[in-house]
């Protein structure tokens, strides 16, 4: 067993490459303009309290133009039978020419600004959102599209080593591929049956309801676990513990049992030397910022006392794998 409790925190960065619906894109706009405002927020935030964070980046946010963005793409694009979950088919004619007319679509700026803070893992999301579990796609196409991600970031002087599923879609088929390409870290889901991974035609309102009242009361457990339980099997399995939520005003009288739920997960954690996986997206922050970034900088400072009492410790899950390797 390890001698510290591990607190590890993973970050989904998309912007408007994560939202496949006009309708949704169109009610996400503002949310997706503040995040440049959040992003450095949440960067001082983890500097402030000593936390390394996996940020994993949509590879079509390392593109500062159109023209670059272009030349990256891969010639194998996923097949979806659904041609509207692809960003190749009538979203481009969204994107302007450069990040200085165009910032819901690139963020080169921004991922300038994580390469100032080595403490800060700049990781991949795939390079176009891509869904691993959608019908149509192939192990091909997830290839070539890995490669791409890993090609554009090669630009900007960075090594992608972790990587999270878009919308979680896990695939087990394509882990050999990855460690191939020399990714080596992978977000796990939650190990219980209302986060096993799915396409869009396995969501449903029974799932999202238990995971709705998961985040209150604790019916799926600390989602806590020992280094000693995870595969050295590269990409290693970095399983996701909590989903830290967004503030919202109609619920705001639950907030109290939603940090008792992230809070009681962590101290267990802290106190039995395990492992706690907290995540979520820089938008999620972007509407009521001052309720999230409270709510966050009492998770903070949580993790500070933890970590003076317990020597519970922050991680990147690159850093967590690199543990693993030793093993």
């Amino acid at each position: 067993m390890q001698k510290n409790g591990k607190f590890v925190i993973s970050l989904d960065f998309e912007l408007l490459w994560g939202m496949r619906d006009k309708k949704t894109s169109k009610n996400y706009r503002q949310n997706i303009l503040h995040v440049w405002e959040v992003l450095p927020k949440i960067i001082e935030a983890f500097e402030k309290h000593n936390l390394r964070g996996t940020f994993a980046t949509v590879g079509f946010l390392f593109a500062s133009n159109k023209k670059e963005l272009i030349k990256f793409c891969p010639a194998n694009k996923p097949k979806y039978l659904d041609q509207n979950l692809s960003p190749y088919n009538g979203h481009f004619d969204l994107v302007k020419e450069n990040q200085k007319f165009d910032r819901f679509h690139f963020a080169s700026d921004l991922i300038s600004l994580l390469q100032k803070y080595p403490n800060q893992e700049i990781a991949t999301h795939t390079f176009s959102h891509y869904y691993c579990l959608e019908k149509g796609q192939t192990i091909n196409q997830f290839k070539s599209d890995i490669l791409a991600a890993q090609e554009i970031a090669k630009t900007k002087g960075i090594s992608l080593k972790s990587l999270v599923f878009p919308r979680n879609q896990f695939n087990e088929e394509y882990l050999d591929c990855l460690e191939e390409l020399g990714i080596t870290a992978y977000r796990g889901n939650e190990k219980v049956w209302f986060h096993n991974p799915s396409n869009g035609d396995g969501e449903n309102l029974f799932k999202r309801g238990f995971r709705f009242i998961d985040r209150y009361i604790n019916i799926s457990g600390n989602n806590c676990y020992d280094l000693d339980s995870l595969s050295t099997k590269i990409p290693h399995d970095i399983p996701s513990s909590r989903f830290l939520s967004p503030f919202s005003p109609k619920l705001k009288f639950l907030d109290h049992l939603r940090f008792r739920r992230i809070k009681m997960s962590m101290t267990y954690a802290a106190k039995n030397k395990k492992i706690f996986h907290l995540w979520w997206h820089p938008h999620n922050f972007s509407i009521h910022q001052k309720e999230n970034f409270l709510f966050l900088n009492k998770i903070l400072l949580h993790y500070n006392h933890l970590n003076a009492k317990f020597g519970f410790e922050s991680l990147s899950m690159n850093d967590l794998s690199i543990l693993l390797k030793t093993k």
